[in-house]
């Protein structure tokens, strides 16, 4: 019997403490995607925000996490220099070895790399998104791995008070980066369509929704009283009744679960992996 291949996996988790859906579902694919394809999957998660844990080199795939919170207030911040810190030793590694480290960011954590490279203006929006909508994918994203099997648009969760606004085209450009996706078109609405997912380079990639979000377990989440309660105060009973229609539909937001991060994995094993 020919051994398993063995792959580490590190979680950067900026939820600070707050209780939330987002790393459960994250842990949940990786330990799905590990026994569907015969996987030994070592997987570490670091407190980046409240202890200031980051990983080192040896892991071969990074996933870093949403989380609570201004993407703009932690500038300068210990935890933020630490963060990209460890950012500058993954890309300092991958400038000169041949099997490059792999790197997905989530909701926060792209609004803060987005941020840290210039690549656009990160501000708030002038109403907090929250709830299941169609993603645009630019011309060419067709072709992006990460979006492999998904239609144009397909259906994302989103939760964000800030947004990702105002490429700046030959910043991504001498990166080796573009942008893949948008938000939904709001005719009514005279404002610039957010940008919702990037690929910074090769080897690392990013979105502003939550392509970890599970329907069931997200559906679960919304009627319990307390958390039903919440939205219909903040967003109105009409959205929460849209959310927990649209969660049930198979070719939303199940879809993207099952596609966007199993296909981040799988193209990251094809270019980091050992046995």
């Amino acid at each position: 019997m020919e051994p398993q291949t063995s792959v580490r996996i590190a979680i950067l988790d900026l939820y600070e403490g707050v209780p939330n859906q987002g790393m459960r579902c994250i842990r949940e694919l990786i330990n799905t995607y590990g026994k569907t394809h015969d996987l030994h999957i070592r997987l570490d998660e670091f407190e980046v925000r409240k202890e200031k844990q980051i990983p080192d080199l040896s892991y071969d795939i990074y996933i870093s996490s949403g989380g609570p919170g201004s993407p703009l207030d932690s500038e300068g911040s210990e935890w933020e220099s630490v963060y990209f810190e460890w950012l500058s030793e993954v890309e300092r590694f991958n400038a000169t070895e041949p099997v490059r480290k792999q790197v997905l960011f989530i909701c926060h954590s792209f609004q803060l790399v987005c941020r840290h490279y210039a690549i656009a203006h990160v501000t708030n929006r002038k109403s907090t998104a929250f709830g299941v909508f169609p993603v645009h994918m630019l011309e060419g994203a067709q072709t992006e791995p990460l979006f492999a099997g998904l239609q144009d648009p397909f259906y994302a969760v989103d939760s964000r008070s800030y947004q990702v606004i105002q490429p700046n085209h030959e910043r991504l450009e001498e990166m080796g980066g573009r942008i893949l996706a948008i938000e939904k078109e709001r005719p009514h609405v005279p404002l610039e369509r957010a940008i919702m997912a990037v690929r910074f380079n090769d080897s690392m990639v990013g979105t502003q929704f939550h392509p970890e979000a599970d329907a069931s377990g997200m559906s679960m989440y919304l009627q319990r009283d307390d958390r039903k309660h919440t939205v219909i105060a903040e967003h109105g009973e009409a959205k929460w009744q849209s959310m927990i229609e649209q969660l049930d539909d198979p070719d939303k937001i199940r879809w993207t679960y099952s596609h966007i991060i199993p296909n981040f994995l799988d193209s990251a094993l094809m270019l980091a992996q050992t046995t």
